[in-house]
């Protein structure tokens, strides 16, 4: 495994991943050496959820194969764990060829999860059920509140807002872990000896507009209808993807909670905020080389680890 690189081109939303994912792909492939990307979008693993995620049409993909892509259903819930396993045994195989595996997205947990030596807590479904059904009942308040007090330093890492993390944390601490400690250690362990880290990055006085009109433009390309389908396959009853932002604000269009222009504002807010967060999370990788728009993909595939 080891004569082979592992890259990752992560960033924050709309600053180009995909677009330089396909770039040096295709300069390692000029260069002798075959490469294959591996996505880290958490949306984008499930099928049907391509114009809110910008996923890349296959049409659109050079050639290269790509690899978790539309491989769970509206009704899955997408664990992080589980795709640490999915994503390691895509690379193995990947490398396994003879290429290179260009790990590609900005689900920072999920990114980190194959990166780093990275474990995680027990899980106990009949637990996490009695927290949900708490949830439900008193909302994240509540259950925040108990976080802080039992593991203070897990609480302040946290939104207050999101249930579904408070109740995970809850759901270890109650096993007798002594804290949550799923995190990007303090001095994380490659998981692979030859990991190149490429970060991509767009002023955010550049950012922000072009967020907001990809939002609006979200909306133009057909997202009600894209969720209409959704609807139909299931999306209310999953746990992860009716979350997601855009679709979140979409289905309440669609419900009559929302008008187009408030879901529409609320999906550019949220996003603007998740990019945000995106870029605190990946500026913490040691050794990863930040990159402007228009970077010669040639001269970062013959980067020197």
């Amino acid at each position: 495994m080891s004569e082979r690189s592992l890259w990752a081109i992560v960033g924050a939303t709309g600053t180009g991943k995909t677009a330089l994912s396909l770039e040096v792909a295709e300069a390692l492939a000029a260069g002798g050496r075959p490469a294959e990307i591996v996505n880290a979008d958490a949306m984008q693993l499930y099928r049907g959820m391509d114009i809110g995620t910008a996923k890349l049409p296959e049409s659109a993909r050079r050639g290269i194969p790509h690899h978790l892509l539309d491989v769970l259903e509206v009704t899955d819930e997408a664990a992080v764990a589980w795709y640490q396993d999915a994503a390691r045994a895509a690379i193995s195989a990947i490398f396994a060829r003879g290429a290179d595996a260009i790990l590609v997205g900005g689900s920072g947990l999920y990114v980190s999860s194959v990166l780093y030596d990275f474990r995680f807590p027990p899980r106990d479904d009949a637990l996490r059920a009695e927290l949900e059904e708490e949830l439900a009942a008193a909302g994240p308040a509540v259950l925040y509140a108990r976080l802080r007090a039992q593991d203070p330093a897990t609480a302040a890492k946290m939104d207050p807002r999101n249930g579904r993390r408070i109740v995970r944390a809850l759901e270890v601490l109650a096993q007798g872990k002594a804290t949550h400690g799923a995190a990007l250690p303090d001095e994380p362990v490659p998981w692979h000896p030859d990991t190149r880290i490429i970060g991509t990055h767009v002023e955010r006085a550049e950012l922000v507009p072009r967020l907001d009109e990809r939002v609006a433009q979200m909306w133009r390309d057909g997202l009600l209808d894209e969720v209409v389908r959704l609807r139909a396959a299931g999306l209310e009853r999953g746990t992860t993807a009716p979350r997601a932002i855009g679709y979140a604000q979409a289905l309440a269009q669609l419900k009559g909670e929302k008008t187009e222009a408030d879901a529409i504002a609320e999906t550019q807010a949220l996003t603007r905020r998740y990019a945000r967060r995106q870029v605190s999370w990946f500026k913490r990788y040691a050794g990863l080389r930040w990159v402007e728009p228009g970077v010669d993909a040639a001269a970062l595939a013959d980067w020197t680890a």
